[in-house]
Parts: C-alpha cells; sequence; structure tokens
C-alpha cells in the first residue's frame, strides 16, 4: 500500500512539470503596430464634373460657354464634339471639358464677291476659294453655309492683321454677294451700293457668329483691311457705322475724340508736314498700332498709299484717295485712343 501511495505522487509530479515546461514555451504572437506617416500624400480623388453633352444619333454635342473673359478671351467650348475612335479601346468624356482651351475661330473677316448670286455660288463651292458664309441677295431670309465652321475655308489669302498672319487659319470668311467697284477713265473706283435687307442678314449672322466665339469689335474686318495692296471688298458702301450703331458689331471711333484731335491741328501746317519722311513715320506706325500689316518706312509707297486707301474704305468713306488728311488723322488717332493693341 505504502509503495502504491509512493508511485501515484511520483507520477502527478512528474505529469505537472511537464505541463509546466510546455507552457512555458508557448509563445503568443501579435500583429506589429504600424504607425501612419502623416507626411505621405494621398492620391486624391478626382470627382468627375457635371457634363452636359447632347447624344443625338452617333454625335456628341457640347453647347455651354465655359469661357471666362476677364482671363482668357476665347476660352469655351461649343458645339460638336470630334473624338477619336482606337481599336479596342473606347474614349469617354467623363472629365469634359477642360477649361485650358480655345477656338480657332479669332477673326470675321467680310467680303464681296463681285459676281451675282448663281455665278458667286458656283465659284466658291467648285473652285479654289471658298467661304463659310454666302448671303445672297435674293430678298430671302436664307443664308448659305458652305464650309463648317471648325474647318478652314481659302478666303483670306496672304493676310494679317496686329500679331496674327496668314488669317485663313483663324477666321470666318462670310462672302456678300455684290458686283463689286468699276473703275472711270481716270482709275477713280465706284462701288456699288448694299441691299438694306442683305444687310441685315450680314448683321444677324456677324453678331451670332460674334457672340458664340467671343470675338472682339477689334477682329470683325474687312478683306480690305487684312490685305490692303491686294483687295478692296466690302469696299466704302458697306455700311460699317450702322452695324456699330445699330448692332454693336466692329469698330468705330468717338465723335468727340475725332473732333478733339483734328481741333489741335492746323490745317497749313498739317499739309505741309504730311509729305516729310518723319511724318510719315509716325502715321505708318499709327495704323500698324491699330491693325494694318505695314513696315514704317517713312516713305509714301504704294503700300502706303493703298493702306490709307484701305483704312478710309472702312472708317472714313466719303473719300478714300489714299492721303491721309486731316480727317483721317484724327480719325486714326481716336481709333488707337479707344482699341489699344494689347
Amino acid at each position: 500500500m505504502r509503495n502504491y501511495l509512493y508511485s501515484t505522487i511520483l507520477a502527478v509530479a512528474l505529469v505537472s512539470c511537464g505541463s509546466q515546461k510546455k507552457n512555458k514555451s508557448v509563445q503568443v504572437k501579435t500583429n506589429p503596430v504600424t504607425k501612419t506617416d502623416s507626411s505621405v500624400p494621398k492620391t486624391p480623388i478626382v470627382s468627375a464634373p457635371k457634363t452636359e453633352i447632347k447624344h443625338e444619333g452617333q454625335y456628341d454635342f457640347y453647347k455651354v460657354n465655359i469661357a471666362n473673359a476677364s482671363k482668357n478671351d476665347n476660352t469655351i467650348s461649343y458645339g460638336s464634339i470630334v473624338s477619336a475612335n482606337p481599336k479596342g479601346y473606347k474614349v469617354v468624356k467623363t472629365f469634359f471639358p477642360a477649361l485650358a482651351q480655345n477656338f480657332r475661330q479669332k477673326y470675321i473677316i467680310l467680303h464681296y464677291t463681285a459676281l451675282n448670286d448663281d455665278k458667286s455660288v458656283q465659284v466658291l463651292t467648285q473652285q479654289s476659294v471658298s467661304s463659310h458664309y454666302l448671303v445672297n441677295n435674293l430678298g430671302d431670309r436664307e443664308i448659305y453655309q458652305l464650309v463648317d465652321e471648325n474647318k478652314r475655308s481659302y478666303h483670306a489669302g496672304i493676310s494679317a492683321w496686329r500679331n496674327d498672319k496668314m488669317l485663313n487659319d483663324t477666321s470666318i470668311g462670310i462672302e456678300i454677294v455684290n458686283s463689286g467697284y468699276v473703275s472711270d477713265a481716270t482709275g477713280f473706283k465706284a462701288f456699288p451700293p448694299f441691299d438694306d435687307e442683305q444687310v441685315k442678314k450680314v448683321a444677324a449672322l456677324v453678331k451670332d457668329i460674334a457672340d458664340r466665339y467671343m470675338i472682339p469689335p477689334t477682329n470683325i474686318l474687312a478683306h480690305s483691311d487684312i490685305a490692303p495692296t491686294r483687295k478692296q471688298d466690302p469696299g466704302p458702301q458697306f455700311p460699317w457705322k450702322k452695324l456699330y450703331n445699330e448692332y454693336q458689331i466692329g469698330m468705330w471711333y468717338d465723335d468727340a475724340t475725332k473732333k478733339g484731335y483734328a481741333d489741335q491741328l492746323d490745317a497749313d501746317v498739317f499739309a505741309m508736314q504730311m509729305t516729310s519722311s518723319p511724318f510719315i513715320f509716325k502715321y505708318q506706325t499709327a495704323l500698324k498700332t491699330l491693325g494694318y500689316g505695314i513696315e514704317p518706312s517713312g516713305v509714301y509707297d504704294d503700300e502706303t498709299k493703298k493702306t490709307i486707301e484701305a483704312f478710309q474704305y472702312h472708317f472714313r468713306p466719303e473719300k478714300y484717295d489714299g492721303i491721309l488728311d486731316v480727317e483721317s488723322w484724327a480719325i486714326l488717332q481716336a481709333l488707337n485712343q479707344k482699341y489699344p493693341s494689347k
């Protein structure tokens, strides 16, 4: 009995020791605590802007003006959207439109066709010259579109205004049906008038285009303004003053400012100095400042004469002899004051 009790106690002691050793060898593993590094920037989540794209058949259109004229002239998205179609991928307009963009269309250039209605359509659609629009003289309410506004039409040719050249790239051309001038034996050019109803069409068209593309008054011009050595259209009979007064289209001077400049001049003194090289250089510079593509030289040459004629067609149509008289000089000064170059 004593031996049995001794054996039992010894067995219990051995089991107890074994359990304690096993428990000591067990280690509880815990996940290490990582500290968040606040200096690492998080990728921002860009929320998609609310787009107002209209879907018509297979085409998309966006007709919302996003322009901010106080920051960036002519920054806008408007009209049909031309998109790529890469094979195997989908082009989406989730983030359309970006703010940093502008239009090709910065100018509106007015012409006359020097042809009748039928011939004007034929030439402008079938030959190597074109325009975006053609305003007929049929007494109806139709205006012919010949070229997409987003595309270049071939109407301006070699041309310049202020800092821009080759204005086909940046303009919308409007041709107006008109027979053009006839020269007499002395070389004087007699220009035919424009029909009142036709002028209303032109005004409505120009107003619409200028408003949509935010085209400033300084960029609504005659073909003769941007190519004075080659062109005379639309000529002195085109009513620029009427468009300015009744439709707020284009440039025109303030009469009071013009009078102020004219009153400062003595006609006799002006007549003496107008042929001097320093004064010729001065008014060539003033013409260039307004926008004409003339380089001041101090020489009264054919380019200078034709540039003054173009200026007079637009701003002093009563007399367009290519001579910068007192009135023309005063008008030029008044325009440069009102429309300074940027």
